[in-house]
């Protein structure tokens, strides 16, 4: 792992750095973040889906079972609306998330500016990813039936109308509020923490960006499994489960046929995807931070 690189404190990025220059930093993470443990979020749709008869004893054993049965091509079906739609969604993420924190903050950060900056910027970024993650997830179900993305998009606007791209936006929301907020906050602890001379280090960021992961992927897990059940419900041959519109009727619908213990379906591939997928966005995005810092410091 590459050591710490102590010749400037880069964190703060100077004044002169443009929205285009958070916009490109953002992408690359997001990007990156979705991309590279997509096999492992299959799983987690799979394991999630209300009434399936697919059954996984583990996160090992599912990806066995897909790529025995399904093919390797299988592990990553609908991968490309993540990328579409990651790129443009993270970029607005983290420009919305650096200058609310700046704003909330005033010059000193804190755990807390940064936890309710990165609350502010789901609710922009979200808007823009929710239609992509519908998609991802409908790709993603056993036998899903689409030939590609447009595929499924055309299918899906022209069956269900605009309203199934957004459904389970207030429900993503819901989730990912607490998720960011959580992680931001986590991150920003964890970091300075480790890190209390803010040098640049990837090893820390790598550990922080994880842990701030998996605490808020294993707490929002309850809601994340109403949200599969609302992104899916299109493809479900369940008559209650198609005609689920909120998340009291998801919640309701899982509670009651699968207890308390329904809430948890899917918990640990999404914590085993969520630790390294935000160490890499968080590395990744703390990199082109620290590129971008060099570079306008070495036109002083």
């Amino acid at each position: 792992m590459t050591e710490a690189v102590t010749d400037f404190d880069y964190e703060e990025l100077p004044a002169t750095t443009t929205l285009g220059m958070h916009l490109v930093a953002g992408a690359a993470a997001g990007i990156m973040e979705h991309s590279v443990m997509y096999p492992v979020d299959i799983v987690k749709t799979r394991m999630q889906v209300v009434g399936s008869t697919t059954m996984y004893s583990g996160v090992a054993q599912a990806l066995r079972s897909i790529s025995t049965t399904e093919g390797m091509r299988s592990l990553y079906r609908g991968v490309m609306s993540v990328v579409l739609g990651a790129g443009p969604a993270h970029a607005v993420y983290f420009a919305t998330y650096e200058q609310t924190k700046k704003v909330l903050a005033g010059g000193n950060a804190n755990a807390m500016a940064a936890g309710a900056a990165g609350g502010v910027a789901t609710v922009v970024s979200d808007a823009l990813m929710n239609p992509f993650d519908v998609v991802k997830q409908r790709m993603q179900l056993v036998n899903s039936g689409y030939r590609n993305i447009w595929h499924c998009a055309r299918t899906v606007l022209q069956s269900e109308g605009l309203r199934a791209f957004y459904v389970s936006y207030p429900t993503t929301l819901l989730m990912n509020m607490p998720f960011q907020s959580i992680q931001f906050g986590c991150y920003d602890l964890f970091l300075r923490t480790l890190n209390p001379t803010h040098v640049y280090s990837p090893s820390t960021h790598v550990m922080a960006g994880g842990l701030a992961g998996a605490v808020a992927a294993l707490l929002t897990t309850p809601i994340d499994c109403c949200k599969t059940l609302l992104q899916t419900r299109g493809a479900s041959l369940d008559t209650e489960v198609r005609q689920a519109g909120s998340m009291r009727d998801a919640a309701r619908i899982i509670y009651r046929r699968e207890g308390l213990r329904g809430f948890l379906r899917g918990a640990k591939p999404r914590v085993i995807a969520n630790m390294p997928a935000t160490a890499i966005s968080w590395t990744t995005y703390e990199y082109f931070k620290w590129m971008i810092s060099r570079r306008e410091a070495a036109k002083i």
